[in-house]
């Protein structure tokens, strides 16, 4: 069994090649949606924190990259990660295809959406 890594870059060091790639592409794109998130490690690998809970992970595989959970969204948005989703909760990316970085920035932006409606404080 793999050591939990330290750090996200930890995470990264432990992939090379056509995953590393990827996992980069994907780490670019939620920085750039999601600025202010906290960057952590959470069972194993990356994830975004909005408040305290998270937004978005993801994870590398030989043959694939992945981003958890599936967030809420619009029809339109339901429609367009359906070709991707592998699972209740998961949208899996095969390797040596594009990656489609608009779809993973949407999932962030959903994401932190979700996270900020399960903190915020109920009103009294």
């Amino acid at each position: 069994m793999r050591a939990k890594p330290a750090s996200v870059d930890a995470y990264l060091k432990g992939f090379s090649g056509e995953v590393r790639r990827a996992l980069d592409s994907i780490r670019a794109t939620i920085l750039e949606v999601l600025p202010d998130a906290e960057e952590t490690i959470s069972y194993g690998i990356p994830v975004y924190k909005i408040n305290g809970t998270y937004a978005i992970y993801f994870a590398g595989f030989k043959s694939h990259v992945s981003v958890y959970p599936i967030p809420p969204g619009s029809e339109s948005f339901v429609k367009k990660i359906q070709p991707y989703q592998h699972g209740k909760g998961t949208l899996r990316f095969s390797l040596g295809e594009p990656l489609p970085l608009t779809l993973i920035a949407a999932v962030a932006k959903n994401g932190k959406k979700a996270a900020l409606a399960r903190t915020k404080k109920p009103k009294r």
